[in-house]
């Protein structure tokens, strides 16, 4: 993901700066750090260490004023600007899917692998209005779902 990321970011001109974090502590530290740094944005991707620290983390971009993205809609539930990733609803469904079918005898070797393709896009529109952000209403219309 970070060579992805690289990529893109030398493509739009933009210049990317990365933090590592495996504390509470090391979140914080790497706030001050994207402070001092004039930081536009932050995209934090998808780990279960971050996830489970995801209201610190909408805290703090809402603290710092950093518009703040995540690649899970449960950040942008606790308070982050907006997430765009991968419907987890859907992937536990299709988890649900292949157990009933190896219940009912199917070999696992000879399932196919099913890559999840339903993605989706949750904007916090009362983030937003914090961080005084004009949300267009073209990313309005093609969010899956905007909380008021």
């Amino acid at each position: 993901m970070i060579r992805d990321a690289e990529a893109a970011a030398g493509a739009m001109g933009l210049q990317l700066y990365m933090q590592n974090a495996s504390t509470s502590h090391e979140i914080d530290a790497a706030f001050v750090a994207f402070a001092r740094e004039q930081s536009d944005a932050l995209f934090v991707g998808p780990d279960v260490f971050f996830n489970n620290r995801r209201v610190q983390l909408a805290n703090l971009a809402a603290r710092y004023g950093i518009p703040a993205g995540f690649a899970v809609r449960d950040y942008a539930e606790a308070g982050g600007l907006m997430s765009y990733g991968t419907d987890v609803a859907d992937m536990y469904r299709q988890v649900g899917v292949y157990t009933g079918r190896i219940l009912k005898g199917a070999k696992p070797a000879e399932l196919p692998v099913v890559q999840s393709v339903k993605i989706e896009l949750v904007i916090n529109l009362q983030t937003a209005r914090m961080l005084g952000l004009d949300v267009p209403a073209t990313m309005l219309a093609r969010a899956d779902e905007v909380i008021e």
